[in-house]
């Protein structure tokens, strides 16, 4: 009598454990920029510390975090899509959406320049002349937030690249990382967001050609997954992460995190 109770007051303190371990974890469902930055190792200790809060980061494109989100693998969504993000809290998905940062999105390309698309500002005449001289041009083709944007800028320049899909438009259905090395390794324009080329390692002879239109503006949200839709969600956890990212606190950490004394990401939360 006395070894069952035994095994069964080891299986309860096991039970107990276990909840206690989830009542103190989350998953962030997260586009890759934030991750290949190094934002979130920078961050997440701040928030860890000052919370008790475990938070387990899943960086993959926007259209994937989103869709993961949606199968109830996570607590919180980060990401850079805000239509994509809308749409997914007003189909319930999601309690609220909510401003954190921005950057912007730049083309970089090599020394050579065969577009001759070095300087312009005007990002839809430059993608024009990139078509034109039917230079390379390597895509994530991922559906991430970087490859939405970047169709979308296609479309308001009045190319349609996918007529030249495996010609000089090359999708790599990669990350962000990725499709910078191989755009590099074939001598390919690359769009990417700044924060991750700011980090990015193996720039070689490559710089940035294309910066500046207002149309490059890259806006990260962050919402909550909705309980009702996700019973599995860690509701006060995600809301203390959520709430410490907007907090003057957590603006005040994004501000501050720089490589090679750059700036990547730039708070703008709304203020209470």
């Amino acid at each position: 009598m006395r070894f069952k109770q035994l095994i069964a007051s080891l299986l309860a303190l096991t039970v107990a454990s276990a909840a206690s371990a989830q009542d103190t974890s989350i998953i962030v469902q997260s586009t890759t920029s934030t991750a290949n930055s190094g934002l979130y190792d920078y961050l997440l200790p701040m928030f860890q510390d000052a919370s008790g809060v475990q938070v387990n980061v899943v960086a993959v494109g926007t259209g994937q975090a989103i869709r993961n989100a949606q199968n109830c693998d996570g607590d919180v969504l980060l990401v850079h899509a805000k239509p994509a993000e809308e749409k997914f809290v007003a189909e319930g998905y999601g309690t609220v959406r909510t401003d954190l940062m921005y950057n912007d999105f730049v083309i970089v390309g090599p020394e050579a320049d065969p577009a001759g698309v070095a300087g312009m500002t005007d990002v839809q005449a430059a993608l024009s002349k990139i078509a034109e001289s039917e230079a390379l041009f390597a895509s994530r083709g991922d559906d991430s937030g970087t490859h939405k944007k970047e169709l979308s800028l296609w479309a308001s320049s009045g190319v349609d690249p996918s007529a030249a899909s495996g010609a000089w438009y090359r999708e790599t259905g990669s990350g962000m990382g990725a499709t910078l090395n191989a755009g590099i390794g074939m001598g390919a324009y690359v769009m990417t967001d700044r924060a991750t080329w700011i980090s990015f390692a193996n720039k070689q002879d490559y710089q940035i050609r294309v910066e500046g239109d207002d149309d490059m503006f890259n806006q990260y949200g962050v919402i909550q997954v909705n309980p009702d839709k996700c019973p599995s969600v860690n509701v006060e956890a995600a809301q203390a992460f959520a709430d410490w990212l907007v907090s003057a606190e957590g603006q005040s950490a994004i501000a501050g995190y720089k490589v090679a004394d750059q700036q990547l990401f730039f708070p703008n939360a709304p203020t209470n």
